[in-house]
């Protein structure tokens, strides 16, 4: 077997798979992104082990290799659940990628491989401890606490977005439907998705994300009034974590995340629910960005 002289992280995401090659200090020498194959599951093992060989090939590289993915592995079965890209259920992902590029593979999920990116060299470097969120296709959360990733002994730690929204009223409860097959979930509300739908809800129009940001900054009122009802629900589903968790510092992460009003008004929304009388948690944006999870995988 080759030595390995560099490290290759794999960020398999809802609409994008970025591949990142470090040296061993952790020096980026290469990204790339291309486009998820959406509900075509051996076109993604393609996809994957052929960035891999590609990115080797550019020099004499021979990379450990690791891999974010959206959902967990099985426990039972090694296979993987409780994935937003529903199409990968069931898959034994992580087995047929080894197969393929001969070598074994060291996964976790995706927001767990954003924590370690954002611990080991991002906007939570130096803390005793830190939860990462991810705002995104899904919601999902890492935890680490005195420099361990905290994995839990049912692989469920950070789970925060399939539990349901704090302080629902019965209309929240009922009306929003998950894939995990329960109702009125975090996810359903704080996903992409989740922020479409609250402003279809309000204009009956079906827009982006980006759109509804960019209506706000016009001082559209339903766009500001879905973007209000947003950062309502994330304030009280960070309380939640605060209550429970209770972090020095919370960095957030995925395409939402870059919404920049959230960080000037979902601190002072925190302490309606927090049981605290000050809040001290930080609330921070990923320094690494929507590549941070790339950088973790590699990190693994």
């Amino acid at each position: 077997m080759k030595e390995t002289n560099c490290m290759i992280g794999i960020d398999l995401g809802g609409t994008k798979i970025e591949i990142i090659l470090l040296d061993l200090s952790g020096k980026e020498l290469l990204r790339k992104r291309i486009k998820t194959p959406i509900n075509d599951y051996p076109n993604t093992l393609t996809s994957i082990s052929n960035l891999i060989f590609e990115f080797e090939k550019t020099g004499d590289y021979y990379s450990s290799v690791g891999i974010g993915i959206p959902g967990k592995i099985s426990q039972n079965s090694n296979l993987i659940e409780y994935a937003n890209s529903t199409y990968l259920i069931g898959k034994p992902l992580i087995k047929d990628l080894e197969k393929i590029i001969n070598r074994k593979i060291k996964v976790e999920n995706d927001a767990n491989c954003f924590a370690l990116s954002e611990y080991v060299d991002g906007a939570a470097k130096n803390t005793n401890s830190l939860f990462a969120a991810i705002l995104g296709t899904g919601v999902g959360g890492g935890i680490i606490i005195n420099g361990d990733l905290v994995q839990g002994i049912n692989s469920a730690t950070g789970e925060w977005g399939h539990n349901i929204l704090p302080w629902s009223n019965d209309l929240e409860i009922s009306g929003q439907h998950c894939y995990c097959g329960l109702l009125g979930c975090i996810e359903t509300f704080l996903s992409g998705a989740g922020l479409r739908k609250s402003y279809f809800k309000l204009s009956n129009i079906h827009l982006s994300v980006e759109e509804i940001v960019d209506l706000s900054l016009k001082n559209n009122d339903l766009a500001l009034k879905a973007l209000n009802l947003y950062e309502i629900r994330l304030a009280k589903s960070l309380s939640m974590v605060i209550n429970v968790l209770d972090p020095e510092i919370i960095v957030l992460g995925g395409g939402l995340s870059n919404i920049d009003r959230i960080y000037d008004n979902v601190p002072h929304l925190l302490n309606e629910y927090v049981i605290s009388d000050s809040v001290s948690t930080k609330l921070v944006k990923a320094k690494h960005g929507d590549s941070s999870g790339v950088r973790g995988a590699a990190w693994l």
